[in-house]
């Protein structure tokens, strides 16, 4: 089966689904899925700006495989052209081989083989925190149970992933020269600089949180700028950081108390920027844990540990549907330079996918 799978593999590598700038059609390598995917029902829809969701049935299938065909941008670290797939003694290297086009390949080929019920979304806005298409396919009627998205887990499942929140502060000052005692209070960037330790500490605090495995709450100040020279006191500031919750750690609680944390006359504006919900995510999530667990050992799916990053699978599941993440590669090796993916893992989860489309796909999820 591995001839096959990086046959295909080498065909999505080659087309250029960067995000950013994600320009990419309706046509591309959608056309080249549509050739591979003979006898399921297709329904292409674009949500603009590059976002494309490409729908695949075949016969009633309960669970939709949902695999994102954009990848990062590539680097000036690459050693060789990023979109020509190498094959090297255990790994195949290419821009999304790992993140997450091997996984791709794996259903196309497990798909030819198999005659049984199938529903495949391919969708192009992952990469950019722009989840368009999981959402429009979500506001749609359907059928649909459970979702297995295919980012790298080793080809193991994986039930619980944190959720991921960024956030945006400007902060205001009063200019003037930075030999007035003034200057403690009125830089913009005194400010921020004592909001980020604050929420240092705040975070520290929750080091023995847990979820499943997972410890702690996920901090990160990832850009400070403001000022303008060493010796005037900044009149503005802006500061960005992201945190990443476990799925017991309320992220409007979170927020609510980062903001707290801002001198209240220093703090213009606070914005949570982007929100990804942890996996399982909503009301009930021990129910929805045990559910995926369920899900999982029925369809006889190796059992991994939960993961740091986070995924789409939780979309789904804040839709109440059972979500599960499953697919080859390690995320170590996604977004890096020389991206790869081990054949190992591709033949593994070929094989797996196989197996489910053939007794699998069509089994009736606890709800």
């Amino acid at each position: 089966m591995l001839p096959t799978v990086l046959t295909h593999l080498e065909r999505l590598v080659s087309f250029d689904t960067r995000n950013p700038p994600r320009d990419i059609g309706t046509d591309g390598i959608f056309d080249y899925l549509r050739s591979v995917l003979p006898g399921f029902r297709i329904e292409i829809t674009d949500f603009g700006a590059g976002a494309v969701a490409f729908l695949a049935i075949r016969g009633n299938p309960k669970i939709v495989f949902n695999v994102h065909l954009d990848t990062v941008p590539d680097s000036p670290h690459w050693t060789a052209d990023p979109h020509a797939l190498r094959v090297i003694e255990d790994r195949a290297i290419g821009l999304g081989a790992c993140d997450i086009k091997g996984a791709a390949a794996c259903l196309i080929a497990a798909a030819a083989q198999t005659t049984g019920d199938a529903a495949f979304l391919f969708t192009t806005d992952e990469e950019a925190n722009d989840a368009r298409c999981i959402a429009g396919f979500l506001a749609q009627k359907h059928d649909f149970e459970a979702a297995i998205v295919a980012e790298p887990t080793a080809a193991e499942a994986v039930l619980a992933h944190r959720g991921i929140s960024s956030v945006l502060m400007r902060f205001t000052g009063t200019a003037g020269h930075a030999s007035g005692a003034q200057a403690m209070e009125a830089s913009a960037l005194h400010q921020a600089i004592r909001f980020g330790g604050r929420a240092l500490d705040h975070v520290q605090s929750l080091a023995d949180a847990e979820f499943g495995g997972l410890r702690g709450l996920r901090f990160n100040i990832g850009r400070v700028e403001g000022g303008i020279k060493a010796n005037m006191i900044a009149p503005s500031a802006e500061l960005r950081f992201g945190f990443r919750p476990l799925p017991s750690q309320p992220v409007d609680d979170l927020l609510a108390r980062f903001r707290r944390m801002a001198a209240p006359q220093a703090l213009q504006h606070f914005e949570e920027t982007f929100r990804g919900p942890s996996l399982p995510t909503g009301e009930n999530t021990a129910d929805k844990f045990a559910r995926a667990q369920a899900l999982a050992d029925a369809l006889a799916l190796p059992m991994g540990a939960p993961v740091d990053f986070w995924t789409e699978a939780s979309l789904f599941s804040a839709a109440d549907m059972t979500a599960l993440v499953y697919g080859p590669g390690h995320i170590a090796q996604a977004h890096s330079a020389d991206e790869w993916v081990a054949l190992a893992q591709l033949v593994t989860v070929a094989e797996t996918y196989r197996r489910l489309l053939t007794d699998g796909a069509s089994l009736r999820v606890m709800r």
